[in-house]
């Protein structure tokens, strides 16, 4: 694949546009593999995706790139332990993360009801909330035999918002 061949922008290669960045192809691919993903890559793995498009792409670009992309707020790193850093888009709006500690898979879910209770308690303390995160780092139970009581966060599971 010819890396700039791609007619259209990804979103993250929109993002970068927007905020000036000049994309070349190396970087129209890295955006567009951060765009397609359906997880939290690290660099190790978003570099394993891009390089499958474009042979030429070194690890060294992936990082730089990573680096100049968290800078720019377009992306936003991640810790959900293991020792690795892992990137997202940043985003409007809130989710939060649960993270299965086993596994390392990481459920992104929204709770209104949460989100309001932490703009009332920043504006109870006299502050304008500017921003948060939850992060939730979790053991799957054991199945249980009596059906369980409905949850009230909405997950996004194997599927990002594309907001």
């Amino acid at each position: 694949m010819a890396a700039g061949s791609d007619v259209m922008e990804s979103r993250i290669g929109r993002m970068c546009i927007e905020r000036g960045l000049k994309m070349t192809g190396q970087r129209r691919v890295i955006a567009r593999v951060l765009s397609e993903a359906q997880d939290h890559p690290d660099v190790e793995e978003l570099y394993r995706r891009a390089a499958t498009l474009d042979s030429r792409i070194s690890v060294a670009t992936v990082y730089r790139t990573v680096r100049l992309l968290e800078e720019k707020g377009i992306l936003e790193r991640r810790d959900f332990g293991g020792g690795r850093a892992r990137y997202e888009a940043t985003e409007e709006g809130d989710h939060y993360h649960l993270i299965d500690v086993e596994t390392g898979k990481v459920i992104e879910f929204e709770d209104e009801e949460h989100a309001e209770l932490i703009r009332r308690i920043a504006r109870d303390l006299g502050f304008d909330l500017v921003s948060h995160r939850l992060e939730l780092f979790a053991r799957k139970r054991p199945a249980e035999t009596k059906e369980s009581p409905p949850a009230t966060p909405t997950a996004r599971t194997g599927s990002r918002s594309k907001r």
